[in-house]
């Protein structure tokens, strides 16, 4: 069905933009008719059979797989802009005389904007600093450094190679943890004997721990998670650990299913935290959904962190993620607890990012009682 609709979406976007562009003298006058659409039938065919093939696999599947979701990015983008241009010209009924002129400046625009977004989408992750003060931190540890990453979505796209410089970029921010905030894969396991020491790599003496994403699922979620292990990382599965004496870290199992299937989503986090606590405490859950949220502000969490929403990933996807969660990037004060979405370190589908680039996370803990 997926794929059913990623068909349908990409052929609209595909013939619009090839539509549009024909339609401009530049082009016209310089490619015949019957060239410009066997070449336009041919990029379709490329991208169908993509979009059948998929992209997970490292042998010859993974181009047509891999062009097919940044062609679908690219003809959204352009179909974008070239629509503004369409709706101001009122589809050439009128402002004939500067119709060619807003149709090109349309496809300029498209242009420009697809491959800002590629380069958004294909560049390092940024580093964003937030500061949390925490009631019951203890003053001993005002100061300690997490850093936290979501969404790296390891995979066709990203390899352990990507992972590595991942790795350099937050040992460069001398973390006490490590936290992984859920779709570390993007569906399917890894595969690859450089993921375990690469992982091992990560520096930090509290350790690496992580939760589990509703990507995990997607593929054989244990085989993943056993990967992970083998290169250091710890999960939390409905489980809660002490950091140091007076942190606790807790992290739940992906609620995504339950979810999808209109079933209690809270039941994970009751387990993990039974009652209300005064200890500063700490909660990775990869999907901000509200009600995980208004549990873990009432029991008594200070920082919760989640991923998932991709801040949105391609504007103007944004407004529509944020009409199923409310809270979908950067951080939020809920009744006296820090919840952080980010916007994670890799992306999904497309590698495109527009506006915002992928973001790793430096947090600094503060305690009120510090000096």
């Amino acid at each position: 069905m997926f794929s059913i609709v990623l068909n349908i979406v990409g052929t609209l976007f595909h013939l619009y933009v090839a539509a549009r562009l024909y339609s401009l003298d530049a082009v016209r006058t310089r490619i015949p008719r019957r060239a410009w659409w066997i070449g336009a039938f041919l990029i379709w065919l490329l991208y169908f059979v993509g979009v059948r093939v998929g992209d997970e696999a490292l042998d010859w599947r993974w181009w047509p797989g891999q062009f097919a979701l940044t062609w679908l990015g690219i003809t959204f983008v352009m179909s974008l802009c070239m629509l503004v241009a369409d709706l101001a010209s009122g589809f050439g009924f009128w402002w004939r005389a500067h119709t060619q002129k807003l149709r090109a400046l349309g496809a300029s625009a498209g242009l420009l904007l697809a491959a800002f977004a590629l380069f958004q989408g294909m560049r390092a992750p940024s580093i964003v600093d937030q500061e949390v003060v925490m009631k019951d931190l203890p003053k001993a540890l005002d100061g300690t450094v997490i850093v936290a990453v979501s969404d790296i979505h390891l995979g066709a796209q990203r390899r352990s190679e990507w992972l590595a410089a991942r790795v350099e970029q937050i040992n460069a921010l001398t973390p006490a943890a490590v936290l992984m905030l859920g779709d570390q894969v993007e569906d399917n396991p890894v595969g690859e004997p450089q993921l375990a020491p690469t992982l091992r790599r990560l520096r930090a003496p509290w350790g690496v721990w992580a939760v589990t994403g509703n990507h995990e699922f997607y593929g054989d979620a244990e085989t993943t998670v056993r990967e992970f292990e083998q290169g250091g990382v710890r999960w939390l599965r409905d489980e809660q650990v002490e950091l140091m004496p007076g942190l606790v870290l807790a992290g739940i199992e992906d609620i995504g299913s339950r979810m999808r299937n209109d079933r209690d989503i809270s039941s994970g986090l009751v387990r993990t935290l039974p009652a209300a606590t005064n200890t500063a405490t700490i909660l990775m859950a990869h999907i901000p959904a509200a009600a995980i949220i208004e549990e873990a502000r009432a029991r008594g969490v200070d920082l919760m962190l989640s991923g998932h929403t991709h801040g949105g990933q391609i504007w103007p996807f944004s407004y529509a993620v944020q009409q199923r969660f409310a809270k979908y990037a950067g951080a939020y004060d809920v009744g006296g607890m820090l919840l952080y979405v980010t916007r994670g370190a890799g992306s999904w589908g497309p590698r495109m990012r527009l506006w915002q680039p992928g973001e790793i996370i430096r947090l600094t803990l503060r305690s009120p009682t510090a000096a």
